[in-house]
């Protein structure tokens, strides 16, 4: 029989650290986001969700549903296979065609989630650049991370959004051989900010540099058809680009979109593309409505700016500290504290029916505790003016 010691010792220690986590039970009910319905242990109430990524409330909308039903009506529930043996339904080709037309590249390649798509595209370009060297911003992405490391290819870490630093690091790999690969993102999830993207892509051509950046928090939601961050500054140099549908598009499921060779290639050795169940139709259906759907509407995105910068002046003028660098649609309120950032989490939503998850080590540093608050285009004044006020009480005990 095994020994349960060790299991029991380290919750016992996450406990003990204030870095325990816990998944609370709600309901989200079609029609009412960003309210929801709270099954918590000693209650049942409908609260407001504010730290949905469902950035733009399109898992509510009822052109992402209707084709979901449409296509679950057609074809089933599943896939069937893997994308190589049966599982490569209409569904999947139109989407990646629609996905690679939305980054002006020639080709996308769907994954069972971004996080997967990072990690096996990272693991897949050493496979097919033995010499490649990894340039990775220090607050990259945990699937970032894992897929620079998983792939056993020698890597640089430059300090967050430091060109000066990249720079050094891109002579060293000119110096010493290699293929240079610069992983960085464009929004940064838990600060709010955004990356150097168009300087980045400067020193690229100037070191002979591949680019690779997540765009999860901001396809979607800026440019003017929601391709995301380059495309709202106007880059189009960026090799490949890594995007999300379960945030802004509301779905589920990530892709990578690029050169069509780049594509070709990665998916004919990306192990975690190739040995799994391909993405269900009926989420390719609504993914694909989705995104059509944000192309064409993008007062969702101008909402969605004017709530953010909303709420965050309401936060700042209550002297509420929001991370200096944060410049986009993610508020994170600092609290600094692991135990308290739980504790205010916990009143928020006992208390108030207002619930922010507590952001903690390891996501972001020890003393970087915060709230990280994802205001939407469907959170009111009234609900902003209740928010304020619970956190200024919550602070204040």
């Amino acid at each position: 029989m095994i020994d349960k010691k060790p299991f029991q010792d380290k919750i016992d220690q996450l406990k003990q650290e204030g870095k325990y986590r816990v998944f609370n039970d709600i309901l989200r009910e079609r029609g009412k986001f960003p309210k929801a319905i709270w099954y918590g242990k000693y209650a049942i109430k409908e609260i407001v969700n504010w730290c949905s990524n469902d950035y733009l409330g399109m898992g509510q909308n009822k052109v992402v549903i209707d084709a979901m039903h449409t296509a679950l009506n057609q074809t089933g529930a599943g896939s069937g296979g893997t994308r190589n043996i049966g599982g490569t339904s209409h569904y999947h080709v139109a989407l990646e065609g629609e996905l690679a037309s939305l980054h002006s590249k020639g080709g996308a390649l769907l994954y069972s989630s971004a996080y997967v798509a990072n990690e096996w595209t990272l693991i897949s370009l050493k496979q097919i650049i033995p010499d490649i060297v990894y340039l990775s911003d220090s607050k990259n992405h945990a699937s970032l991370i894992q897929g620079i490391r998983h792939s056993g290819a020698p890597k640089k870490i430059w300090a967050h959004n430091d060109l000066r630093d990249l720079e050094d690091k891109l002579a060293e790999v000119a110096k010493d051989g290699g293929t240079p690969c610069i992983v960085f993102e464009s929004v940064y999830s838990m600060d709010g900010d955004v990356g150097p993207i168009r300087e980045i892509c400067d020193l690229a051509e100037r070191y002979g540099a591949m680019t690779y950046i997540d765009e999860v928090h901001a396809v979607g939601l800026y440019g003017p058809t929601g391709a995301g961050y380059c495309e709202h500054i106007g880059e189009d140099r960026v090799d490949i680009v890594n995007g999300t549908l379960g945030k802004a598009y509301g779905v589920t499921g990530g892709y990578i979109a690029a050169d069509a060779v780049i594509i070709d290639a990665v998916r004919s050795v990306a192990s975690g593309f190739i040995f799994t169940t391909s993405l269900s139709p009926v989420l390719c259906a609504g993914a694909l409505a989705s995104v059509k759907y944000l192309k064409d509407h993008p007062e969702l995105r101008i909402q969605h700016q004017e709530r953010a910068e909303t709420l965050t002046h309401m936060l700042r003028d209550r002297g509420m500290e929001i991370h200096d660098s944060a410049c986009t649609h993610i508020v994170p309120v600092m609290v600094r504290d692991a135990f308290k950032c739980k504790a205010m989490s916990d009143t928020l939503l006992n208390d108030y029916g207002i619930y922010i998850q507590p952001i903690n080590y390891p996501t972001v540093a020890e003393g970087e505790e915060r709230l990280r608050i994802a205001p939407t285009p469907y959170h009111t004044d009234a609900m902003m003016n209740d928010l304020v006020d619970a956190l200024e009480r919550v602070f204040n005990d």
